[in-house]
């Protein structure tokens, strides 16, 4: 398990304030939840700060899922770290990224929607996404999307029966 250093560039009293998850006891937020109207925002801001806070476990910030919210809104990663480091809450992020990112609502319901439905659209997605299931739920065969999926190895992580 990862056993990051906390980033000490965050005063002390900053880090209290941020109200970072701990994902080494639980998983981040689902990717389906929205902040905005935007899905995955709310589960990589948890990640963000627990990468801060040095207690991401097995989670990455701005990995592949979290990439796909940075593309689609023009953002980079440093950035968002830049502002979780200041404490700033979810409201005050989700401010900031609407500011900068200039997306109508219309845009980011049809753009969440979409990764609400994604799933694997190609053989190498697919055999990675059957042999997921394979280790988690064998038996389960309600599991279609990649936000299923996400779902569903969070709980088996933390001691659920998938």
């Amino acid at each position: 398990m990862f056993r990051g250093k906390v980033d000490y560039s965050v005063n002390l009293r900053t880090l209290f304030r941020m109200n970072t998850t701990d994902l080494t006891q639980r998983p981040p937020r689902s990717p389906r939840l929205k902040l905005g109207g935007y899905v995955i925002l709310p589960r990589m801001l948890d990640k963000g700060r627990a990468q801060i806070a040095a207690k991401s476990g097995e989670y990455h910030f701005a990995c592949p899922l979290d990439q796909r919210f940075l593309d689609f809104t023009g953002i980079e990663s440093a950035q968002v770290l830049d502002h979780l480091k200041q404490g700033k809450s979810d409201t005050e992020i989700l401010a900031w990224v609407r500011e900068k990112s200039k997306r109508t609502d219309f845009e980011i319901y049809t753009w969440s929607n979409y990764q609400l439905q994604r799933a694997p659209s190609d053989i190498e997605d697919r055999e990675f996404f059957n042999e997921s299931m394979k280790s988690l739920a064998p038996e389960r065969d309600d599991v279609i999307t990649w936000f299923d999926l996400l779902d569903l190895d969070d709980y088996v992580s933390f001691g659920g029966q998938g």
